[in-house]
């Protein structure tokens, strides 16, 4: 896998806007209307960007596929940071849905343990390049790293059908919860060297 420079940007968000399109917890704090899948760009493009600054973003050494990772402990609260913000709730998550939203985001951090992680927050594979095992090796390749880095990786799904599929990958289901969807909480210890 490669580090992302910022010039990939719209690579990156076209790979995640196509591959989240109909995922229930992007659409859950986009604003369902007709311009649905523009405002999961903006969604996109805001993960990038937060990534970015506070985290990592990786391509697939063939650009087909591609990760967003957080360091939560290393966010912080910039002025950067509040632009980015206010544009994702203009742009994408609609001031009718700032309540729900930011009560999802809430209670993901009082489930989420309080120690370093490596939060997988997104990784897609583009639409014509899926079930060829190029997500596959970009997660063990992220699984590489976080043990380099130390740190256990955190993520959490709304597709069931990735459940095995992480699960295959070392990854346990420590919580559930009932949004108007079920959300799974996943973490997979350190890799062993």
């Amino acid at each position: 896998m490669i580090k992302a420079e910022y010039s990939d940007k719209n690579l990156v968000v076209d790979i995640l806007t196509k591959s989240f399109e109909t995922n229930q917890s992007v659409n859950y704090i986009v604003k369902q209307d007709e311009e649905r899948i523009d405002r999961i760009g903006v969604l996109m493009e805001y993960s990038f960007d937060v990534c970015y600054l506070f985290g990592d973003v990786f391509l697939s050494n063939d650009k087909k596929a591609c990760a967003l990772v957080l360091y939560p402990d290393k966010k912080k609260t910039t002025f950067k940071s509040i632009l980015l913000d206010v544009k994702l709730i203009l742009s994408c998550v609609g001031i009718e849905n700032i309540k729900k939203t930011l009560a999802r985001e809430s209670m993901i951090k009082k489930i989420q343990p309080k120690e370093f992680m490596y939060y997988l927050w997104f990784i897609g594979v583009g639409p014509d390049y899926q079930n060829l095992g190029i997500g596959g090796v970009l997660l063990n390749e992220l699984i590489e790293d976080s043990r380099v880095k130390g740190r256990p990786i955190y993520l959490e799904t709304s597709t069931l059908k990735n459940l095995p599929w992480y699960q295959k990958f070392g990854f346990n289901i420590y919580h559930e919860a009932d949004l108007s969807y079920k959300l799974f909480f996943l973490r997979r210890e350190l890799a062993k060297p």
